[in-house]
């Protein structure tokens, strides 16, 4: 635009003045802009998909983009650039010429050295003339989500909770129901499966017995990260983040029901499995530290617990009122653990009764104090 405006001024200044150079040169400059326009008027029409593989990846790991560009028009097309979003960024393409009906595929490394889940595309084509007078740009293509999960260290699940067989110990109230352990036999209810009813009770009583089969409560896992943004630093979040990724897929693979809980607000329950330990660590990978939250333990934590199983809840820094809060949680679980990480902003030292307290610099040196001390 500066030059078509700089072109046109002084093309009417050598006129009115008579001076034939510059005239000339401006009418050169004048051709330029014009001959720009000419070759950036028309867009490049290509058709654009995308791949990534893989698209779940722990922090630091490589994952790839695979761009497959075709010329779907009868035209031959000439090279361009285009800039692929990739979050807040752009990764430059430089598309080569394709004959009609042609494809072009390229292959890019995506960054992956932050945590987070991140949109990459769509594809901005841009064409620019020899002189970089005029340029065109065109958004096309569709775009997918790359999913960075915290870095997942090696370690050791925690078995807590009732016992898996019915003739090891008793069930409770929220057991699942459908299994092959017998629990009781009861009247028969309106709905039961008609091929458990039990005869020879229903002869003795005279009336309808089922048995009732349930499956008795599983190994718990319940996590309890603390997320106020007042206690905590970028860096030492994600520490906390990794260390509750690790645990949590250890206990899911191991086929553990799992529970994370945060301060403000998210309370995951998944029933473990590959499945669960994918969703663990999906909601992980969004996790951002929360401000104006006053309360460590969530008021459903301290009404319900989770009546079994094993608690870790993982610090950063503490208020002396969180003391209180976790020593109270004791009565719900049968292993509590807190992992406290670095010193935090408040300087209170964790010391709960009853509680064992893990202290560690980062998220490796945890990982490794938990397999020697509380999984060893």
């Amino acid at each position: 635009m500066a030059v078509l405006v700089a072109a046109v001024v002084g093309y009417g200044l050598a006129e009115w003045a008579g001076y034939p150079v510059p005239r000339g040169l401006a009418g050169a400059a004048l051709g330029a802009v014009v001959a720009a326009l000419v070759i950036t008027a028309r867009r490049p029409r290509v058709t654009v998909t995308r791949e990534v593989y893989p698209d779940r990846v722990q922090r630091g790991r490589p994952s790839f983009a695979r761009l497959r560009v075709e010329n779907a028009g009868s035209r031959r097309q000439s090279e361009f650039t285009a800039g692929d979003l990739i979050g807040a960024g752009f990764h430059a393409v430089t598309v080569r010429a394709l004959p009609p009906g042609a494809q072009a595929v390229y292959h890019y490394e995506l960054p992956t050295r932050r945590r987070g889940r991140f949109q990459v595309g769509p594809l901005t084509l841009q064409r620019v003339d020899p002189l970089g007078l005029g340029r065109s740009r065109l958004t096309t293509g569709d775009t997918t989500t790359l999913w960075v999960h915290p870095h997942i260290y090696p370690v050791r699940a925690l078995v807590g909770g009732h016992p898996r067989h019915h003739h090891e110990g008793r069930t409770s109230d929220d057991s699942l129901h459908g299994s092959l352990d017998l629990r009781d036999v009861r009247e028969y209810v309106a709905g039961d499966e008609v091929r458990h009813l039990h005869w020879k009770a229903t002869a003795r009583t005279g009336q309808l017995m089922v048995r009732d089969y349930v499956d008795p409560n599983q190994p718990r896992f319940t996590a309890l990260l603390d997320t106020r943004a007042e206690l905590t630093t970028a860096a030492a979040f994600e520490h906390a983040v990794d260390l509750v990724g690790s645990l949590a897929t250890a206990s899911a693979t191991a086929g553990h029901r799992c529970r994370l809980v945060t301060p403000g607000g998210l309370d995951v329950r998944e029933r473990g499995g590959p499945s669960s330990v994918r969703r663990l660590l999906d909601e992980l990978c969004q996790l951002e530290p929360a401000g104006g939250v006053a309360a460590l333990v969530p008021t459903e934590l301290a009404r319900t617990g989770d009546h079994g199983g094993c608690l870790v809840v993982v610090l950063t820094g503490a208020h002396q009122a969180d003391l209180a809060a976790l020593a109270s949680l004791r009565q719900h679980y049968t292993t509590t653990v807190v992992v406290v990480l670095g010193g935090g902003p408040t300087g209170v030292e964790v010391k709960v009764p009853g509680v064992r307290v893990l202290r560690a610099t980062n998220a490796k040196d945890a990982a490794r104090r938990w397999n020697l001390v509380v999984a060893g």
